[in-house]
């Protein structure tokens, strides 16, 4: 193993080391230490797992490996929210932070993470183009729309959570089944070979191929292990650190959680952009929103009703207005990507409603931020609209390329045109 993974993987878990002698000895002097010990175990261990999620594509090619590795690099985030679904069922309090987890670590990939690795590749594509005339652009390839596809129909569904005031158990199940059919499809597909790997998962990858297998195993199984072991104390950590600071834990639950257990997953995809490879970069995010809407939503109804609660997960005013605005922001970003070109112009619209939205505190205010969201997606689907229906259709389609989910795919990820 060589000498910067094994310095790498040592630091992520000392850091680690630290919450796991903090749980063992049952030690919790105060509510903003635990969080920050544990919140930096999740982050670490993280790290540590989206490396080898990243090295396994050495040996696990196709849509359906990508698609796993995914989901797999969300695992903290899935942990998390989890926990406040099941502590729901037996203490209501909770179920705010299970839909408010859920809904700030969606808003935050498509606020934040997308627009980030958009502009960051168009930027690193001009700069290889002196002379040339600047791409403002990053394309997709055709292969995309499956994912592209999924995410549009998930968005429809989505309204009928506010719609019914609650997440019953079997819309959860229908949105399992959404991303079990999309597991199935991507399955089905043709997709390129993941051959390049930066950082971490490059040493990894290039390792002899037992000695890489034994490693990528072992570092599933560890990281999964600390993430597992430090969730509870970490999403308990946040809500009390919000009542012992005087800020609003459900704040804390919507946004710190799914910044620290995100964080990896949004530095790999800008280390894609900044090594050209825009399309699989941001194809990778897409995918990570498939999860969230799919799987993700589905299993809270679940996880509340296994923790206690009834058949239906519910939901206060405040979380309805959460979804909403999560929905229609889902909405915006699918008809944004209907072309498979990401313009840097609706990069930097999106990120700019996405800040707004943190001071807009009100109700109606909300209301007003969704439907702008909405108006500016039914001008990008006029635009649009010869796309519209090929997308719809894209996930029932007999067969459909792959999702271009690999770093293997464009190098040159900016390829738009400008």
């Amino acid at each position: 193993m060589p000498r910067a993974l094994i310095g790498r993987l040592a630091l992520c878990l000392l850091i680690a080391a630290l919450a796991l002698v903090f749980r063992t000895l049952g030690f919790h002097p105060n509510p903003v230490l635990d969080l920050v010990v544990f919140g930096a175990a999740v982050v670490a261990a993280s790290f540590v797992l989206a490396w080898a999620a990243e090295a396994a594509q050495k040996d696990i090619s196709g849509a359906l490996a990508i698609a796993i590795l995914a989901l797999i690099a969300v695992l903290p985030e899935y942990a998390v929210d989890l926990y406040y679904a099941f502590r729901s069922g037996s203490d209501p309090e909770y179920a705010q932070y299970a839909a408010a987890n859920m809904t700030g670590s969606n808003r935050l990939l498509l606020g934040f993470g997308w627009p980030l690795v958009v502009i960051v590749a168009l930027v690193i594509a001009n700069r290889a183009r002196r002379g040339e005339a600047r791409r403002l652009a990053l394309e997709l390839p055709v292969t995309a729309r499956l994912d592209v596809g999924f995410l549009a129909v998930l968005a429809i569904l989505a309204f009928a959570i506010p719609l019914l005031g609650n997440i019953p158990i079997w819309f959860g199940l229908v949105l399992i089944g959404a991303f079990v059919t999309y597991l199935w499809r991507a399955g089905r597909a043709e997709s390129e070979s993941h051959d390049e790997f930066v950082g971490a998962a490059a040493h990894i990858a290039g390792m002899p191929t037992r000695a890489r297998r034994i490693t990528v195993i072992s570092l599933f199984i560890v990281s999964a292990g600390i993430i597992l072991a430090c969730a509870e104390p970490f999403a308990t950590g946040l809500v009390d650190s919000g009542t012992a600071l005087g800020i609003d834990s459900f704040f804390l639950v919507q946004w710190l959680a799914p910044l620290a257990s995100e964080a990896p997953e949004f530095i790999i995809a800008v280390l894609f952009a900044v090594r050209g490879m825009g399309a699989a970069a941001i194809a990778t995010l897409i995918a990570s929103k498939v999860n969230q809407w799919s799987l993700l939503v589905g299993s809270l109804p679940l996880a509340h009703f296994f923790g206690g609660g009834g058949s239906d997960l519910p939901l206060d005013a405040r979380q309805i207005e959460e979804f909403v605005l999560t929905g229609t922001q889902t909405v915006m970003g699918v008809a944004i990507l209907l072309a498979l070109r990401f313009h840097l112009g609706s990069a930097i619209a999106l990120a700019a409603i996405f800040l707004v939205q943190f001071f807009v505190t009100d109700t109606g205010g909300r209301y007003v931020l969704s439907a702008l969201q909405l108006i500016i997606a039914a001008g990008f689907l006029i635009v649009h609209r010869r796309h519209i229906l090929p997308t719809l259709a894209a996930p029932f389609r007999r067969s459909q390329p792959s999702p271009a989910m690999t770093a293997g795919g464009s190098a040159d990820g900016a390829g738009g045109r400008g």
